[in-house]
């Protein structure tokens, strides 16, 4: 492996954690900045949006959309969530490097969110990454989510999602929902 392979593949997982952290966080410009000016998200079975401006447009609408539904479910017994307090982690595990050149990178990653609820849902992310400047940003994130729990916070019912398929997709994250996942 050469010098510039180490490097790209850490300045990769930067703005993979920036995208997780930043949406956990609620801070959706900071999240934006994990894309390329012109980077794609897109959520299976919906179009893909195109843009900082338009990601965090989309985030802004669907965070709103989630926390309304957290406030709707009891907090586990544990107390996990005492005061109402918003809980999101995303985790990513198993990240891999399928292609990597100096000008395009192709990355999978699996991630699981917690939320108050517990396990809310899990999925892949599929990117491409693209060297700018200093960092390597994400071009194109597909978001695929594989499980929701039926008390989901964060994914939609599939009849609330134009064109979804059984399993919905992710709302008022990063995942991911999008980190929108």
């Amino acid at each position: 492996m050469e010098l510039w392979e180490i490097a790209a593949r850490e300045r990769i997982r930067d703005s993979l954690v920036r995208y997780s952290w930043s949406g956990d966080g609620l801070r959706l410009d900071e999240l934006a900045l994990a894309f390329c000016e012109d980077g794609e998200l897109e959520l299976r079975g919906q179009a893909a949006l195109r843009g900082r401006a338009a990601i965090v447009a989309f985030l802004g609408g669907t965070t709103a959309s989630a926390a309304s539904a957290a406030s709707r479910h009891q907090p586990p017994p544990d107390g996990a969530a005492v005061g109402g307090r918003r809980i999101v982690r995303h985790n990513l595990t198993n990240t891999r490097f399928l292609e990597l050149s100096p000008t395009e990178a192709r990355v999978a990653t699996y991630f699981t969110v917690v939320t108050e609820i517990g396990l809310d849902h899990y999925g892949r992310y599929r990117d491409t990454f693209v060297p700018v400047g200093d960092e390597w940003l994400i071009r194109h994130r597909f978001v695929s989510t594989d499980w929701h729990a039926p008390n989901s916070t964060m994914v939609a019912p599939p009849s609330a999602i134009s064109g979804s398929d059984s399993q919905g997709e992710p709302r008022g994250s990063a995942t991911q929902v999008a980190n929108p996942g």
